[in-house]
């Protein structure tokens, strides 16, 4: 048996082996590669920019596409690469790294959208307070603990994989460094990796969800409880983009890792995971700015500023 350090490389199956498919997927995921890229970093320049855009609620919004960019560039670019190269391998090291910031950056996510959820519980439930209450120096806290918290929690997963042991075949059913494809394709030390995978993920996905669920139900007290149709509107148009990007992500990962790592759950969660690792990070800045009159407006000024330099 090898150990996990002793594996010089792994294999990379991939989604397909045709090659005519891997061309069509490399031409596909390079422009979605390069529209979620653009559309996050815009989306945080935009934020900077912009003097109606200063508030809590679009500076969580910025370190949100932040992760989102860092998480599409963890996986996408070796996926790009070995669609076009006969040699899928990826060395030990770097899956491990992979492994490591996958981790990181999806729990950092979670407790982001997390404190986005609480954010507008303060604007709606609280109006008045909300200035005092949610301060900058509040803010930071709030964005700091995701950054700490998931990053210590990776380190923990991550060390667990060095438990892994490999009979010989070295085969990875997957497009990058997964969890599950790794301890299914694992012969020995695999019961340590696997519930430790499925109760860290359970509880911080659980108390992640659990903080969501609970501001949304004091938001929609508060919001019932509003005279004003107009203000009942302006409060479901401003949660409803955090909303769609919440169902959205917590659907896909509970569809992909809060569950045993089988041979069918394995290959069904290379679909869930082409949503979840290249699609999701896309679609988050077309969500916020497609439903969100403030960032549209934020928009058409910085678009009509530059037309008028020039």
């Amino acid at each position: 048996m090898l150990n996990f350090t002793d594996v010089p490389e792994f294999i990379l199956l991939g989604l397909t082996s045709h090659r005519e498919w891997q061309v069509l997927f490399f031409i596909v995921f390079l422009v979605v590669y390069i529209i979620t890229v653009v559309g996050n970093i815009g989306m945080i320049m935009l934020i900077k920019v912009s003097p109606q855009l200063n508030s809590p609620m679009y500076f969580f919004l910025s370190h949100l596409s932040f992760v989102d960019v860092w998480f599409s560039s963890n996986v996408t670019p070796k996926m790009l690469e070995n669609l076009l190269s006969d040699k899928k391998t990826i060395s030990y090291a770097s899956c491990l790294v992979q492994c490591f910031f996958f981790i990181a950056l999806v729990h950092v996510e979670i407790f982001i959208l997390a404190a986005m959820a609480f954010d507008r519980y303060m604007a709606i439930g609280n109006p008045l307070l909300y200035c005092s209450k949610m301060s900058r120096v509040v803010c930071i806290r709030l964005i700091s603990f995701p950054y700490i918290y998931g990053f210590l929690t990776s380190l923990a997963a991550t060390l667990w994989t060095y438990g892994l042991y490999f009979c010989g075949k070295i085969e990875i059913n997957h497009f990058y460094c997964a969890d599950p494809p790794l301890i299914k394709m694992a012969c020995a030390g695999t019961f340590a990796k696997e519930y430790t995978m499925l109760i860290i993920g359970g509880i911080n996905v659980t108390y992640s969800l659990t903080v969501v669920m609970i501001s949304y139900l004091f938001i929609l007290i508060a919001i019932l409880q509003m005279h004003s149709a107009k203000g009942r509107r302006k409060a479901f148009s401003t949660c409803g983009s955090h909303l769609t990007a919440v169902i959205i992500f917590y659907g896909t990962l509970i569809l992909m890792y809060l569950r045993r790592p089988t041979e069918e759950s394995v290959e069904q969660g290379k679909m869930v995971a082409v949503f979840y690792t290249t699609v999701i990070p896309m679609l988050n800045p077309m969500i916020y700015s497609l439903r969100n009159k403030d960032v549209k407006e934020a928009m058409t000024k910085v678009i009509s500023r530059s037309c008028q330099t020039k």
